[in-house]
This record gives structure tokens, sequence and C-alpha cells, in this order.
């Protein structure tokens, strides 16, 4: 299975050459649960701070300003310290 893939603070062109901007938004407060991803999910973290630790494998942290690839298949846990918003896409 691939790993989840983090580019922290990127650059303005390349979110506005994604589209950020127009994925829509999720917020979450202070939590902790589990998560399964059927497809790929590319998220731009906002606001926040989160531990995603996969089903056997290495914790992972998460900043507002990280862009993340979340592979097709994972299973993880979702940790979330600060408060979450982020622009999302699946697919």
């Amino acid at each position: 299975m691939s790993e989840i893939k983090i580019v922290r603070n990127p650059t303005d062109d390349t979110l506005k050459k994604m589209g950020v901007e127009s994925w829509p938004i999720w917020s979450k407060e202070e939590s902790e649960f589990p998560w399964s991803y059927d497809d790929p999910e590319t998220c731009y973290i906002l606001e926040g701070n989160v531990i995603v630790t996969p089903d056997g494998g290495e914790p992972v942290e998460i900043n507002a300003g990280d862009l993340v690839t979340f592979p097709s298949g994972m299973s993880c846990t979702w940790k979330i310290n600060k408060a979450v918003r982020k622009h999302y896409k699946f697919g």
C-alpha cells in the first residue's frame, strides 16, 4: 500500500493549478476516530493539527499549510489535536 504524501507549504501557483479553492471544506473539532479511504483523497489543511496513524504504520503529523494525499484502501486513526478546516477532493 502506498503512503500518505505531504507537501509542506505548497506554492500559491500549485494550489491555483489544482483548483483547491473550489473544493468543498470540511471541519472537525478536537477528537479521535477511525477512518478508511475507499478512494484517494487530496486535501489542503487551512487550520489545525492532526496526527494520522495508518493501521500498522507510523504516525504522521499534519499541520495548517500542508497539502496531503491519502491513498485508496488505507485505514487509519485520526487524532485531531487542534480543530481542523480543510479543502478536500476525492478521486
